[in-house]
């Protein structure tokens, strides 16, 4: 018996002087992220309840007020933490008016173009700073015409217009939101030849479709009154500072420069509602719609026009040089501290915010407090961390952006990879998107983190679901805050969240109540999203070999590739020397897996991502044109994109030529 005591005394003691005399690996650390001891549901709930007390658009003193919270919260964790301050061109609604005249009726009908308050709403009192509903960039003017109907408003959907015999030339367009970014929808209408675009939240869409369900608050389902607002602004950054930082005294472009530029639409827009929508589309007569065009069973059957209802759309907006904040926190690094892991998540929201994006913001701080917890037992990471809240985002991800341009070339040469959470939680059912080399790192983290939703198994489990592999997604262009650092600096990157779109997605009703009854009762999902971002985080801070995997980044090349060959052989476009660079980029990556690589947007959707967006783009206009001179140019895109590769591949093996 005293023998068996001793032995344990023994045991005991040396662990206690293992861990008292020596540095655990960092593995313990990274174990100890993911813990009960150190995860705190109820901390994000109450982050959550503050950032999301008053509507915080870009540029108001509410907002400037939660960059305060951020930014002492961070302080608290005893992180070098700091504002960077911007000013930048941001838009606000000055007026708006929609009527609509029909035949036979003597009075037009004049829409209010209001969110309504619903009986107990604990945010009422604040109801008044909610702001008008607008598109954020959108052209001032009134205009007045008959309505053409065009589903989404896709560059397909007027293809099925034209082949109807229906012209949208002259007509203001109405299209329903989804499917593709509300800037695209402005501007495809613009191409169209419409004079104006108003843009609906469908009840199929967004409403719940034909249940009964009832909606907020009773339900997920976005109300009849709520209005979808959001930027038309199809750039990134400050407009009036393409290419550099708007900081204090900095060269600006005039307002028709950039309208010159294309970035912003040429003709006015309004967002409107699911009723609003339905009372314009009763306007509508012509053909039917096909059936995939068509809305809820139990509304009016959607035709496409032109009229005979007569819209008069009027906005007239004001440009303001307007103050934004992001703010910066810095765990240095202990060994390699000029080597920088970025964590970003933006802080603004067109209303109250709940799900976009101060769900990932009360994340952010979940990760800065379960770091901050790992620091005081001992951990010192590797590389550098920066914990980036970013400002303007919604207006066209401009806090990241000129954060980026201020720092371009610090941040080319010591940035690792960017992680970006938006919308941690709008729903069930895990969520990711990055650049390739970043897939295998996603997938184990997710490996180590229980499944909020099902206790039984991991969230890769449930990820997979009856499938071999994950689905992951690739970036698109102006999707969130990942864009200034995939195609400015091509940063490996990643977009981590729970559920995709959800009902009542920049409204009003995006508030805390919200989240607390349908996207996330329990703050389990939020909790899950902190765990893999801070292991994906830890992993490539303190792993002394990158974890980066480019044989999967050139693997999916070779594929994208072989998709080209049927658009473009039969007019004598030679892949050859795209099909030689990905091959030395292969037999590269087979031996090192440590580069980077960018991903662009599609033209035509904003949302999108393509391998080799030049060569599409290319295609498309060539598609259009038909000319020797348009197909010359798809071959000149194709020999680019093949030098591109070559050079990566150069920089994977270290070897000058």
């Amino acid at each position: 018996m005293f023998r068996t005591a001793t032995a344990t005394f023994l045991a005991v003691s040396t662990s206690f002087y293992f861990l008292l005399f020596t540095s655990p690996p960092k593995s313990y650390y990274h174990s100890l992220y993911i813990s009960d001891s150190l995860s705190d549901n109820a901390s994000i709930s109450h982050h959550l309840y503050i950032l999301t007390r008053r509507p915080h658009v870009a540029g108001t003193e509410a907002n400037a007020e939660a960059a305060a919270y951020v930014l002492s919260t961070l302080t608290s964790y005893n992180f070098e933490s700091h504002i960077v301050s911007y000013d930048v061109s941001l838009t606000y609604p000055v007026s708006r008016s929609l009527t609509l005249t029909q035949p036979h009726q003597d009075q037009p009908i004049t829409f209010n173009l209001q969110q309504e308050i619903y009986d107990g709403d604990p945010y009422a009192d604040v109801s008044s700073e909610v702001l008008p509903t607008f598109h954020a960039y959108a052209k001032s003017g009134t205009v007045t015409s008959t309505v053409a109907y065009a589903n989404y408003g896709r560059v397909e959907d007027y293809e099925t217009l034209k082949e109807m015999g229906v012209n949208a030339s002259g007509t203001i367009v109405l299209a329903r939101y989804g499917k593709i970014y509300r800037g695209d929808i402005v501007q495809n209408a613009f191409e169209a030849g419409a004079i104006g675009a108003v843009i609906f939240t469908d009840r199929k869409d967004y409403g719940g479709g034909d249940s009964s369900e009832g909606w907020f608050p009773d339900s997920k389902w976005m109300p009849p009154s709520g209005v979808q607002v959001g930027s038309v602004y199809d750039g990134v950054g400050d407009p009036t500072t393409p290419g550099w930082a708007s900081t204090e005294g900095c060269e600006r472009v005039s307002e028709e420069e950039v309208e010159k530029e294309g970035y912003v639409p040429l003709i006015p827009s309004l967002p409107v509602s699911a009723a609003d929508g339905d009372t314009i589309m009763r306007s509508i007569g012509g053909p039917l719609a096909n059936e995939d065009w068509q809305g809820c069973k139990d509304g009016p059957s959607y035709r496409v026009g032109p009229g005979p209802g007569i819209l008069n759309l009027s906005y007239t907006g004001k440009h303001s040089i307007s103050t934004i904040q992001n703010v910066i926190g810095v765990i240095k690094g202990a060994e390699e501290p000029d080597r920088f892991i970025l964590l970003g998540n933006h802080r603004d929201a067109w209303t109250f915010g709940a799900a976009d994006p101060n769900s990932g913001t009360a994340a952010l701080l979940e990760v800065a407090q379960r770091l901050a917890k790992l620091q005081k037992r001992g951990w010192k990471p590797r590389r550098t961390i920066i914990l980036c809240n970013w400002d303007a985002e919604e207006y066209g991800l401009i806090g990241s952006t000129e954060w980026v341009e201020d720092n371009r070339e610090m941040l080319s040469l010591r940035a690792v990879a960017y992680l970006n959470v938006d919308i941690a939680v709008a729903g069930a059912g895990f969520e990711a998107s990055a650049t390739p080399q970043l897939d295998e790192l996603l997938k184990k983290a997710s490996q180590q983190v229980q499944d909020p939703d099902n206790s039984s198994q991991t969230i890769y489990e449930s990820w997979i679901g009856s499938g071999n592999s994950p689905v992951i997604e690739r970036l698109g262009g102006g999707g969130s805050d990942y864009a200034a650092f995939v195609q400015h600096l091509g940063v490996a990157s990643a977009d981590i969240s729970y559920g995709g779109g959800y009902p009542v997605y920049h409204s009003m009703y995006d508030d805390f109540i919200w989240m607390q009854k349908f996207g996330d009762p329990m703050f389990r999902r939020h909790t899950a999203v902190a765990s893999i971002w801070g292991l994906m985080a830890l992993a490539l801070a303190d792993e002394e070999f990158l974890p980066f995997n480019y044989l999967s980044y050139a693997l999916e090349l070779q594929k994208s590739s072989k998709e080209l060959e049927d658009a473009v052989s039969y007019k004598g476009v030679k892949l050859s020397p795209l099909f030689k660079s990905i091959e030395e980029l292969t037999k590269a990556a087979t031996g090192i897996n440590n580069e980077r690589k960018i991903y662009a947007p599609s033209k035509h959707n904003d949302y999108g991502s393509k391998s080799f967006p030049g060569i599409d783009d290319a295609i498309e206009k060539a598609k259009t044109l038909n000319t020797v001179e348009s197909w010359n140019i798809v071959q000149h895109e194709v020999w680019r994109v093949s030098r591109a590769i070559k050079h990566v591949s150069q920089v994977l093996r270290g070897k000058l030529t």
